[in-house]
C-alpha cells in the first residue's frame, strides 16, 4: 500500500502542481504590475520618508521572489513588509479611512508562501488590488496539451496517511509557519555570525573612507561630505577617489567650495539648502561645470533668502524653512521658482497678518498638496496652491498647537540624543543610528525597550534602527524600531 500510494503521488502531484501553482518569473512581474505602479518610489518624490520605506521593502520583496525561483529552494522564513500604497480610487469605501491626506496608505503584511503564484496573490490581496488578471495569466501560461486537465480542489489526505507514511502534513506546516514570529533575540541568533563576518571584511574600507573624507574635507576646507542614499562603503570610497582625482587635475575649479557641504546624490547642482550636489552617474566634466558656476549659484541663493524673508514679513514673521529630512532633494532653481510663485500670490492677496505675531513658528512649502496641515514636529505644511483666506484661517487657528509641538520636538530631540548615547555605551556598540524615515518618537521607544534587554550580540557592531530586519553588505545590523 505504501509503495503504491507513493508511486501514484509521484505521478499525479507534480502534474497537479504544474497546473494549479506554476507561474514563471516573467509572469509574476506582469501580474504584479498594478502593485509596482501603486508603490514605486518614483511616485513618492515629494514624500522622502514613504519613498525610502518603499525602496527598502521592494529590495526585500525582490530577494524573496528571487529565492522562490532558485532550483531546490527549501529554506523558509516569513518576511514582513510595509509599503505605502497610492490610491487610484480615493473614494473607495473599504479603504478610505486608512488613507492620509496625501492620497496613500500604509499596508503591512507577512509573506509565508513557497511558490510564486501564492505570493503574487497574497501581495495583491494585501494591498486591496484586483487579482482577476492573475487567473487568466496563469491559465494562458500553461501548455495547450495540458489545458484539458483541471483541478477543482487540492488533494486532502486523512491525518492517518501522514502518520503511516511519515510524510509531512502541509496544513500543519502552514499553521506552524503562521505561528512563527520573528523576535529580536531569534533574529540576532540567526544573523550575528553573518554580520560579524561582513563587518570584519569591511573594516579596512571603513578606515580608508574616513581617511579620504578627512583629507578632502581638510584640503578643500569643506564643512562636511555626505551621501543622500545608503550606498556601500566601497561605493563611497570610489566616489571620494573620483573627487580626489578631479582635485589633482583641476584644483582651480574648487576654489569656491570653502565652508560648503558636498552631497553625493542622483544629480548634480546646488540644493535648496545650499549644499553642492555631485551626481554619482555624472563624469568629471559635469562636476567641473557645477564648480565653475558656484558664484552664480551663490547669487541665486542670496535672492532665495531675500524671498524667504519677504514671505515671512507678509505672514506675521513665521519662518520659511527647508527641512532636508522631510522634503525631497530640490535644486536651488526649483526651490527659488516655488518661493517666487508663492510670494507673488501673497502680494496679490494682501493677507492682514499682524507684524511679528507668528514669530518663532515655522513653515515649509509643498507643491503636491492642496490643503494646509500642521506636522507633529511643529512646522506648517503649506501648499503653494493654497487659497490665501484658507491659509490665514488655518495658521491662526493652529498657532498655539504649533508652538506646543515645537517645544515637544526640542524635548524629544534631547531625550533621543541621551538614549542613543546610553544605548551605545551599554551595549558597547561601535555606532547606533537610525534611518531618516524613523521618527524621534519611534527611536525613543525603541531605545527604551532595548535598554531593558541583555544583548551581548551587539558588542562592537553597527546598529541601524529601521522598519525591517536586515544585514547590510558592510555588516550593519538593521532592526525594526517596533521589534518584538
Amino acid at each position: 500500500f505504501y509503495y503504491f500510494v507513493r508511486s501514484c503521488l509521484e505521478k499525479i502531484l507534480p502534474q497537479c502542481v504544474l497546473q494549479s501553482r506554476t507561474l514563471s518569473g516573467a509572469d509574476a512581474i506582469n501580474a504584479l504590475r498594478p502593485f509596482y505602479f501603486a508603490v514605486h518610489p518614483d511616485f513618492f518624490g515629494q514624500h522622502p520618508k514613504e519613498r525610502e520605506v518603499n525602496e527598502n521593502s521592494l529590495k526585500r520583496l525582490n530577494g524573496y521572489l528571487e529565492n522562490l525561483q532558485k532550483p531546490g529552494f527549501r529554506s523558509f522564513k516569513p518576511t514582513q513588509l510595509t509599503f505605502y500604497v497610492r490610491e487610484s480610487e480615493p473614494n473607495s469605501s473599504n479603504v478610505q479611512e486608512s488613507f492620509s491626506a496625501s492620497g496613500f496608505r500604509a499596508v503591512s503584511f507577512t509573506l509565508r508562501t513557497r511558490d510564486l503564484l501564492s505570493t503574487v496573490l497574497d501581495i495583491l490581496n494585501s494591498c486591496s488590488l484586483s487579482t482577476e488578471h492573475v487567473q487568466s495569466l496563469n491559465v494562458n501560461s500553461q501548455p495547450r496539451k495540458e489545458a484539458k486537465i483541471t483541478l477543482n480542489r487540492p488533494i486532502k489526505w486523512d491525518k492517518t496517511y501522514y502518520s503511516f507514511t511519515g510524510f509531512k502534513d502541509p496544513e500543519e506546516e502552514l499553521e506552524q509557519a503562521q505561528r512563527v514570529e520573528t523576535t529580536l533575540i531569534s533574529w540576532l541568533d540567526d544573523n550575528e555570525a553573518s554580520a560579524v563576518k561582513k563587518l570584519k571584511k569591511s573594516l579596512p574600507l571603513r578606515k580608508e573612507l574616513e581617511r579620504l573624507k578627512f583629507e578632502l574635507s581638510h584640503q578643500l576646507q569643506l564643512s562636511d561630505i555626505r551621501w543622500q542614499r545608503s550606498w556601500g562603503i566601497a561605493h563611497r570610497c570610489s566616489q571620494l577617489h573620483s573627487l580626489g582625482r578631479l582635485v589633482r587635475q583641476r584644483p582651480e575649479v574648487l576654489k569656491n567650495v570653502k565652508g560648503r557641504t558636498l552631497i553625493f546624490t542622483d544629480r548634480s547642482g546646488v540644493s535648496a539648502a545650499g549644499h553642492i550636489m555631485l551626481g554619482t552617474m555624472d563624469v568629471h566634466h559635469h562636476w567641473t561645470k557645477i564648480f565653475e558656476r558656484l558664484p552664480n549659484y551663490y547669487k541665486l541663493q542670496k535672492r532665495m533668502l531675500f524671498l524667504e524673508d519677504r514671505i515671512s514679513q507678509l505672514l506675521g514673521g513665521i519662518q520659511v524653512t527647508y527641512i532636508e529630512e522631510l522634503q525631497p532633494l530640490l535644486t536651488l532653481e526649483e526651490y527659488y521658482d516655488t518661493l517666487d510663485s508663492f510670494y507673488n500670490k501673497l502680494l496679490d492677496s494682501r493677507l492682514p497678518f499682524h507684524p511679528r505675531s507668528l514669530r518663532g513658528l515655522q513653515m515649509i512649502l509643498e507643491s503636491d498638496r492642496y490643503a494646509p496641515s500642521l506636522h507633529e514636529l511643529g512646522h506648517f505644511n503649506i501648499p503653494t496652491a493654497c487659497d490665501p483666506a484658507t491659509l490665514q484661517w488655518f495658521i491662526i487657528a493652529k498657532a498655539q498647537e504649533a508652538r506646543q509641538n515645537l517645544k515637544r520636538k526640542e524635548e524629544m530631540m534631547i531625550t533621543e540624543k541621551e538614549l542613543i548615547s546610553t544605548s551605545t555605551e551599554k551595549f558597547s556598540l561601535d555606532r547606533l543610528y537610525k534611518e531618516p524615515s524613523v521618527s524621534s518618537a519611534q527611536m525613543i521607544d525603541c531605545c527604551k525597550r532595548l535598554l531593558e534587554e541583555s544583548l551581548p550580540y551587539l558588542q562592537g557592531m553597527h546598529l541601524c534602527i529601521s522598519h525591517f530586519y536586515s544585514v547590510l553588505q558592510d555588516g550593519d545590523l538593521c532592526i525594526p524600531w517596533n521589534w518584538k
